[in-house]
């Protein structure tokens, strides 16, 4: 199931491999800087989990993530440099695979992979960029669906007793002057009412909206 378990004789090139695209930021004062990453990793291997032609490969850590300059723990590669590491990843994958999924759990990094996968879609690739949908209007980001699907996949990582409700503004105005001037907790959204159970129902409806996604776009 994991690409880097594996030996290179064991590879048949054969596999779909999903590679999970996360992000290193702040999210919140309770949720840890590796949230999307370990959310985008709980996602691939879902879908890997349901799939015996998929593997995974070892997850993408640093993105594009300007928007949370300003609090300690934010490391970003920028939209630019994530557009040429995902079109490099992608490029380098032909002796492994029959096909890339790029699952990403970072909101801040659509511009990279639209761009990203345009290229290599011109270049005769087959290459598939998916994200799950937020469950809920006004939860951008460190709010109930992330918050509850970290107390289910990582829970000894979520300090509950650091929740704060946080702000919703406009994705432009994110973009525009970031998040620490819109919201000084880091939070866009409310956790509240966030725990394990939810986070196992959202996680399962995200997977499942993956594979069918995969099914459509992987059909002979």
């Amino acid at each position: 199931m994991r690409l880097a378990d594996l030996s290179w004789p064991q590879i048949s090139g054969q596999s779909l491999l999903a590679v999970p695209v996360g992000s290193t930021e702040q999210h919140g004062p309770h949720l840890p800087v590796d949230t999307d990453t370990r959310i985008a990793v709980a996602l691939a291997e879902g879908l890997a989990a349901r799939r015996a032609d998929v593997l995974v490969a070892p997850a993408l850590p640093y993105s594009a993530s300007g928007e949370h300059a300003g609090f300690p723990g934010t490391l970003s590669l920028g939209t630019e440099v994530l557009i040429t590491v995902l079109i490099e990843l992608v490029r380098s994958a032909d002796d492994t695979c029959r096909g890339v999924i790029l699952v990403n759990a970072h909101g801040g990094n659509a511009t990279a992979l639209t761009s990203a996968v345009a290229l290599l879609r011109s270049e005769g690739r087959r290459v598939l960029a998916w994200a799950p949908r937020a469950p809920w209007p006004h939860d951008l980001h460190a709010g109930r669906a992330e918050s509850a699907v970290l107390l289910h996949v990582a829970p000894d990582t979520v300090r509950t007793e650091a929740r704060v409700a946080g702000p919703v503004p406009p994705v432009a105005q994110l973009v525009t002057s970031g998040v620490r001037a819109a919201s000084p907790s880091g939070v866009l959204g409310d956790p509240a009412g966030a725990d394990a159970e939810l986070g196992r129902q959202v996680l399962d409806g995200w997977i499942a909206d993956l594979q069918l996604a995969v099914a459509g776009w992987d059909e002979p």
